[in-house]
């Protein structure tokens, strides 16, 4: 369907593609995925025809159409309707015309191209697509004009699904999604019945929603079947081969040359040397796959602990003058807490996270904390409001003033930023250096609790890797708003959920919050009031021997109990899992929160027994 054939494409110099060349199957969904800076976006551009390669073409099926999100959003006074349904080219064309054919026959045709296509349910279709990405009914049909940028973005990203191409090329479609508009991106990418080229970091995305990994690296573009564990498990193993294959090589070219060197000058061994010369000539070197190594997280932990709880609201409302957003907020978070905090947007996550880190006051209730509590608070937003003419070098001069330029300079080249980042304006930084930036700022004092909303929005596979390395190693709390779901399952142990002007815990795991987000499973909220409504049974009373025979066989059961967790924490407790097998370390976390539930019940009867 999709081929893309020689290509050699150089910017300012720079090769980004050399003779690089793939086929995508029809009706594959496939993840391009590399480094950032090796060319993603510009050649999704190549294929679009946006820029023109210096060799090679990319091709399609002269029939076939091709589509992308639109790069300008749509701000005009037409409804998110209207803009979604006009995505549909064909369909927008044909309803023209059929306003004005009186060709019996072309009418003909028309009619029966629009009910072939499904154009008068097209509404209906549009409202599912907008439903999905987080618009109400009154929002969709009012204009785009009333909409923020990220928002606009959506819409834009509808247009094109609702749109149906042959081809589909998304770059980074989560970006401006929250978590649930991500969940049901994954569905639909899975089931578009067309092809999809996709950039994207998400790895639950690649995981759950592709069938290959296009892999662009060292200007060559390479194709694995499956998804991105997968890729990730068949790129290791041809790094192993490449490695012993190249071991090989050189150690045949070292005995070549060590006879060429030894017989040339030899008249009877003349021509054997002549020989080897000519075949080591020939002998093509194997390229070394080489890993560039990422630059690591470091957030430096709390130098004294404080006793539980850290941070405690009972009752708490909070909002923006008279207007109220959350309300009878009543949670606890101790030291050791990894909290994600699960919600549409607009829900009041980050109300919820600037009421933590004191930006809003409570406007009901009370919210207490130790007075030497001290939250590093990292927000995406923070990118545009670091100043362009400053440096990095600056940034932590004003934090460490009294040290010398040395020590400076040793600080920010652990973080990445060598001697030309360290020195270059932040006009200049890409969005990832930025990011690792306010990361570096963020942290620097070593606070108690790291409040992160959408930290992994320009980082790389590979550096989310990193930071989810950095997030477990850290000793504080962390309170985390993210549309990535595996940095979710990889960093936190207890979801709370803004949902309904409050937040609650939510009783379950990720798989649960999907199926509630897909509509497969009925709020639970709904259920417990369902249950808490029945009649409640009386228990009956039970005689002191029988009391105490339970009681010691819950104390078995609960020994074992913490038996496994105490085996899980070790096994979770080592940094490589995370690194090299982090859908195992996932798989961990998960049974470590199904075993920490089950002792706590235990522990539960336990008490009400004894009493």
């Amino acid at each position: 369907m999709l081929n893309i054939s020689e290509m050699t494409y150089r910017i300012g110099g720079r090769v980004l593609l050399e003779d690089a060349s793939a086929s995508l199957p029809t009706g594959h969904k496939v993840g391009l995925v590399g480094r950032n800076g090796t060319g993603k976006s510009t050649l999704l551009k190549l294929i679009l025809g946006d820029l023109i390669p210096e060799s090679g073409t990319a091709s399609i099926p002269r029939t076939a159409r091709i589509g992308t999100v639109a790069q300008e959003a749509p701000g005009g006074k037409e409804t998110l309707l209207e803009v979604v349904m006009a995505g549909d080219v064909e369909r927008t064309q044909l309803m023209a015309e059929a306003e004005t054919a009186k060709d019996p026959n072309r009418i003909s045709e028309i009619q029966v191209r629009l009910a072939d296509i499904e154009a008068y349910s097209a509404e209906s279709r549009a409202a599912v697509i907008l439903a999905g990405l987080g618009f109400t009914e009154a929002v969709m049909n009012g204009p785009c004009s009333a909409l923020s940028g990220g928002w606009r973005m959506r819409v834009a990203l509808a247009a094109a699904l609702f749109g149906a191409p042959d081809v589909l090329l998304l770059d980074e479609p989560t970006n401006y999604l929250d978590l649930e508009g991500t969940i049901w991106l994954q569905s639909y990418i899975r089931d578009y019945p067309h092809t999809i080229l996709l950039v994207s970091h998400d790895r639950d995305l690649l995981n759950v929603s592709v069938d290959a990994i296009l892999h662009l690296d060292q200007f060559k573009l390479t194709l694995y079947q499956g998804n991105y564990d997968n890729f990730e498990r068949q790129r290791r193993e041809k790094q192993a081969l490449n490695s012993k294959m190249k071991k090989k090589q050189d150690d045949q070219r070292a005995h070549m040359q060590a006879f060429v060197d030894r017989f040339k000058a030899k008249a009877s061994k003349a021509r054997q040397a002549q020989s080897r010369m000519k075949a080591l000539s020939k002998l093509e070197p194997i390229a070394e796959l080489i890993d560039n190594a990422v630059a690591p997280f470091i957030f430096p932990n709390p130098e004294k602990q404080i006793a539980p709880p850290l941070v405690s609201w009972d009752k708490v409302s909070v909002g923006y003058g008279d207007k109220t957003v959350l309300k009878n907020i009543t949670l606890r978070m101790d030291p050791d807490d990894r909290i994600a905090l699960l919600g549409s947007n607009g829900n009041g996550k980050s109300t919820f996270a600037k009421l933590l880190c004191g930006n809003l006051k409570p406007m009901l209730g009370s919210m207490a904390h130790p007075s030497r509590l001290s939250i590093g608070y990292f927000a995406q937003h923070q990118l545009d409001e670091l100043s362009e003419d400053r440096t990095p070098f600056e940034y932590i001069s004003e934090l460490m003033p009294d040290a010398p330029v040395s020590k400076r300079r040793a600080k920010l080249g652990a973080v990445g930023f060598g001697v030309n980042l360290a020195d270059s304006k932040c006009s200049i930084l890409s969005g990832g250096e930025k990011a690792r930036l306010l990361f570096f700022l963020a942290t620097y004092h070593a606070p108690h609790v790291l409040v992160m909303d959408e930290p992994t929005n320009h980082l790389d596979i590979d550096s989310r890797e990193a930071l989810i390395l950095a997030i477990n190693d850290y000793e504080g709390a962390v309170v985390l708003i993210s549309h990535d779901r595996h940095i979710i399952e990889t960093c936190v142990d207890r979801l709370w959920i803004v949902n309904n002007g409050t937040v609650q815990p939510f009783e379950g795991d990720m798989d649960e919050y999907t199926d509630l987000v897909l509509g497969r499973n009925k709020p639970r909220k709904a259920a417990k009031v369902e249950a808490a409504a029945a009649p409640v049974a009386q228990k009956p009373k039970l005689a002191a021997p029988v009391l105490k025979k339970m009681i010691q066989e819950l104390d078995i059961k609960i020994m074992k109990s913490k038996d496994k967790l105490i085996v899980l924490d070790q096994v979770l407790a080592d940094p490589m899992i995370y690194k090299d097998e982090p859908k195992k370390a996932a798989d961990y976390g998960k049974l470590r929160t199904k075993f920490a539930k089950e002792l706590e019940a235990l522990e539960t009867e336990w008490l009400e027994l004894s009493e």
